[in-house]
């Protein structure tokens, strides 16, 4: 008898950005009282695309949260709104983010004389 191998995944794919952003999505569709179909029509995207939005799965590009958007007729921003360096995945936050790069980030400057010791 043979015994089937869970597959391993290297990195999670759901974020807690890309749920953040499928929330205020899902959010302003409902009180724009749309449906998924309709919305997705409107936006030129795929329904089963949207959804995996909606739901967190995934990397939305630019181009298909600008569709949503304008579809939704809110500003980009309202998509996004709300994050916070901490919901991205640990490997992917800008420089900056951890107790090492802000300690030499402050070297950085303050040996620029950009900031003030």
């Amino acid at each position: 008898m043979e015994q089937s191998i869970p597959a391993v995944r290297l990195v999670d794919p759901h974020s807690p950005a890309a749920a953040k952003v499928g929330e205020s999505i899902a959010r302003l569709r409902r009180r724009a009282r749309l449906s998924r179909p309709t919305l997705a029509d409107c936006a030129d995207l795929d329904v089963r695309h949207l959804q995996r939005i909606e739901r967190g799965h995934g990397n939305p590009t630019l181009l298909s949260l600008m569709q949503i958007a304008v579809a939704l007729e809110v500003p980009l921003a309202q998509l996004v709104e709300g994050l916070a360096p901490e919901d991205m995945p640990a490997g992917r936050r800008p420089y900056g983010y951890s107790t090492r790069d802000t300690q030499t980030r402050r070297r950085y400057f303050a040996g620029n004389g950009a900031l003030e010791a």
